[in-house]
């Protein structure tokens, strides 16, 4: 089996955005949520996008985000995905793929089977189907090192692509893979030493380790 692809999420500074280059991640993300620590502005995130240039992917995550924010999010981070991590319908997913001509990847909070079969709904609306873990109400949708009952997706096979995130970490990531045999791995909490400051160190070692799961 290859490796999985790997996304490093919540990117903020030229240093993490370097180690993740250096690592050979395949994605990072960029935040376009205000109530999240790893928020950009479009001024920010221009500047990172400037420095990345062709060298990795860069996906935007929005959070129920209108046209206009999703607009300002794309022109400023020369996206190459849109994330979209909050409520939005099967319908709304399909019309930001439509409108904005971008894969979308659609993260999904995971509790249950009952979460795991949502994903059918989205098959034909996303490009990427992310599971994460459930977030207690009122919480942020992600980003707080939560992790779900991985054999959920024991044998997962879907027509749709995806990939797992969810409080994935150096330590935990290659038993992650080896249950769920996931194609794509996401972390962003799980690279920093302290919410929205990410660790050169943690980013090299989670790369590493994915690399050779």
């Amino acid at each position: 089996m290859n490796a999985p692809r790997i996304k490093i999420c919540g990117i903020t500074t030229p240093q993490a955005l370097d180690a993740c280059i250096v690592a050979r991640a395949d994605y990072v993300g960029f935040v376009f949520f205000p109530p999240s620590p790893r928020n950009l502005t479009p001024s920010d995130a221009a500047e990172l996008a400037a420095r990345a240039g062709t060298r990795v992917q860069k996906v935007g995550l929005f959070v129920d985000a209108d046209d206009l924010a999703i607009a300002e999010g794309v022109r400023a981070g020369r996206l190459d995905a849109l994330q979209l991590h909050g409520s939005e319908s099967p319908e709304r997913t399909a019309q930001v793929r439509a409108r904005f001509g971008l894969p979308v990847w659609k993260a999904l909070p995971v509790a249950s089977a009952y979460d795991v079969e949502r994903a059918l709904l989205y098959r034909a609306a996303a490009d990427l189907i992310l599971f994460d873990a459930k977030t207690p109400k009122g919480a942020l949708p992600g980003g707080m090192g939560l992790v779900f009952d991985w054999s959920l997706l024991s044998g997962y096979r879907h027509a749709a692509n995806w990939g797992l995130a969810g409080g994935l970490n150096p330590d935990n990531v290659a038993e992650a893979v080896r249950i769920t045999g996931a194609p794509l791995v996401d972390t962003s909490s799980g690279v920093e030493s302290a919410p929205g400051i990410k660790d050169v160190d943690r980013i090299a070692a989670f790369c590493a380790t994915v690399r050779g799961s």
